[in-house]
């Protein structure tokens, strides 16, 4: 296969695996909002409308602190957060957990490099139509990149953590290369 065709079938691949349900859909205004989150185990307020005039923001949802796809998504996001600073982004977690476990979890498994916003009366994971059918206490798996301007450029939703960091850079490059 031809390089070329590489480079297609790889993009093709990554749209594929768009959800055919989406949350909220790409172009949709991004509900403000603001949350008690932790950053390396400190206590903040996390505001979307004072991130957003910064640059854009990965906002991702994620069912619950410490399982582990979880785990392993906080994971992902660490590494590459220097690469979503890169691009100007500010990379933000969002689950149901209480705040005092975000405290733990921002520590061991985010490594003190973004926060992660607690949301116990579910109202973010409503707004963004981030529930988890199967389980409706806890938040889907569902990424969105925002841009400054509070619209959505890109949503994915699999409960399969290992594709949510790709696909965030990759919309994010794409953006970022038309502005």
């Amino acid at each position: 296969m031809k390089s070329s065709h590489l480079i297609a079938y790889a993009l093709a691949t990554v749209l594929a695996g768009a959800p055919a349900v989406a949350a909220l859909k790409v172009g949709d205004q991004a509900p403000d909002f603001q949350a008690k989150a932790s950053q390396g185990g400190q206590v903040t307020t996390f505001s979307l409308a004072a991130s957003l005039a910064k640059g854009p923001v990965v906002l991702y949802f994620y069912p619950a602190a410490f399982t582990p796809g979880c785990t392993a998504e906080a994971h992902d996001f660490a590494e590459a957060v220097d690469q979503f600073k890169a691009l100007g982004a500010t990379v933000i977690g969002v689950s149901h957990d209480a705040i005092d476990k975000l405290n733990q979890f921002s520590v061991s498994e985010c490594r003190g490099k973004f926060p992660v916003a607690a949301d116990p009366d579910q109202s973010i994971m409503k707004a963004y139509d981030a529930i988890l059918p199967a389980n409706p206490q806890r938040a889907n798996r569902t990424s969105y990149v925002i841009t400054p301007d509070a619209r959505v450029l890109y949503t994915y939703t699999n409960l399969q953590p290992d594709q949510h960091v790709a696909n965030t850079l990759a919309a994010l490059k794409a953006w970022k290369a038309t502005q």
